[in-house]
């Protein structure tokens, strides 16, 4: 079983002091689908980058499966944890199924070509995300929220055991929002680790496992969803007062005026 371990960590997060009493020592395991939860810049972000070693923690460290990630080479670790960012930068002119196959780059050996079955799951990753019949068209053309189907796609087809996304919803409308995170949810039950940064706590009620409350000011909780999703947890991490009521046996917020 696939495990992503925090050890008294503390991601580096800018013009925050380092407080260990905020450090982080908890396992994304597989079959679990992880939100984080905070305000804007608590460093929800900084911590995906930091589980994927693409930045350094102010303390502390992270383990797969018993191994620190730093001692892992980065091939390797492409092919354990894949990452999918908030925003999307074009690094050079590509077409869209041209931009999902290097989500199989960290499975090729150097100068190996993509074969049939790279090619087999960049396209069922497209169909999938209702992204076939755009296959040929140039990435930039796409709107944000084709991108960032395109995105998902891009890590579906990387195929990694940690799923590391970051605001999964962003750019989407009701229906993608809800085809996205089913599908992460289909992730977590094949065996995957899901975490992602979320803003809607109300996706993170209908939808996470387990929650990560990261506060500005006072020490990090974390839980499993039913036990942590309350007013009392959620109205000081936004600063705002919540009613709440259910939706399907599952809790639903709703922000409430104080004027």
């Amino acid at each position: 079983m696939t495990e992503l371990t925090l050890i008294n960590l503390l991601a580096d997060i800018p013009n925050q002091i380092a407080r260990p009493e905020h450090a982080l020592s908890l396992t994304f395991q597989a079959r679990q689908m992880w939100g984080i939860l905070g305000p804007n810049g608590v460093g929800k972000t900084t911590l995906l980058h930091t589980l994927a070693a693409l930045k350094a923690s102010a303390i502390g460290c992270i383990e797969l499966n018993d191994r620190p990630i730093n001692t892992i080479h980065r091939l390797t670790l492409a092919q354990q944890i894949g990452i999918m960012f908030q925003e999307h930068q074009d690094g050079f002119p590509a077409t869209v199924l041209e931009t999902v196959l290097l989500g199989r780059f960290p499975h090729l050996s150097p100068w190996e070509m993509e074969n049939q079955h790279d090619l087999d799951l960049a396209l069922a990753a497209l169909d999938r995300l209702d992204l076939a019949p755009f296959r040929e068209r140039a990435l930039s053309s796409l709107s944000g929220g084709e991108r960032q189907r395109a995105a998902l796609a891009t890590l579906m087809a990387q195929d990694p055991e940690v799923w590391l996304v970051d605001e999964p919803t962003n750019h989407l409308d009701l229906h993608y929002q809800v085809a996205v995170m089913g599908l992460l949810q289909e992730q977590a039950r094949i065996g995957k680790a899901v975490v992602m940064s979320l803003h809607d706590v109300n996706v993170a009620a209908q939808w996470c496992s387990h929650i990560l409350l990261l506060y500005p000011d006072r020490p990090p909780i974390w839980g499993k969803a039913s036990d942590l999703l309350t007013q009392t947890n959620l109205e000081p991490l936004y600063r705002q007062k919540l009613a709440m009521t259910e939706l399907n046996g599952k809790p639903l917020f709703v922000p409430v005026s104080e004027q």
